[in-house]
């Protein structure tokens, strides 16, 4: 049983990394974020991320999931998630440049990259679709295969493959971020508000005409 559980930990992690690589918000905020905090940025997103998904597979194992299947639950999740990701985008971009970032804010950077992970989260339809088909079958093999441990399998599988993806590319963004000041640090960062700006405005689009 314990070499089904080591290889089934293993098929979460490839099924979760090749999900992680898939650019999106969270991307986009973990690399801002680490230009203006460092490597610790990616982390920290990833633990808002995790705070996300365990309120969610606890709705799920309430016997709520049915919820995130609704029409109504899609097209709010569509639209307020949309506004929320153009929210973030122009605030992204309208950022401070490094010199004007003050030094003494380092507990309120903290909090916002768990928050930032946790909003651009929730706000992601395709997080609630995720979970809704892959994430909630990959559990139920899991408690098939070897009940609450195989969960957990699952769990460290696909928590893994998040922590070192984000984290990489964390630390090599945050390596660079200090030959990127002025004009090209800022251009960087409406690069990335622009990108959540059609985000969120492709998930509006996509609610509208659902």
């Amino acid at each position: 049983m314990w070499i089904e559980v080591i290889l089934f930990a293993v098929a979460s992690f490839w099924v979760g990394l090749s999900g992680a690589m898939v650019p999106g918000p969270m991307l986009t905020v973990t690399i801002s974020d680490s230009l203006k905090k460092g490597s610790r940025a990616g982390p920290l997103v990833v633990l808002g991320h995790y705070i996300a998904e365990i309120a969610l597979m606890i709705l799920l194992v309430l016997g709520l999931g049915w919820v995130i299947k609704s029409e109504m639950v899609t097209m709010l999740i569509g639209g307020i998630g949309g506004l929320m990701l153009i929210y973030i985008g122009y605030t992204m971009a309208k950022s401070p440049l490094p010199e004007e970032i003050p030094v003494d804010s380092e507990p309120v950077e903290k909090r916002g990259s768990i928050l930032s992970g946790i909003i651009t989260s929730v706000t992601n339809p395709y997080f609630y679709l995720w979970w809704a088909t892959v994430g909630w079958a990959f559990m139920l093999k899991g408690i098939e295969l070897a009940g609450i441990i195989g969960v957990l399998s699952f769990l460290v599988g696909h928590w893994g493959a998040d922590l070192t993806w984000y984290s990489l590319v964390s630390f090599f963004t945050s390596k660079g971020r200090h030959l990127l000041p002025g004009k090209r640090y800022k251009i960087i960062m409406i690069i990335c508000g622009v990108f959540l700006v059609l985000l969120g405005a492709y998930f509006i689009y996509s609610t509208l005409i659902a």
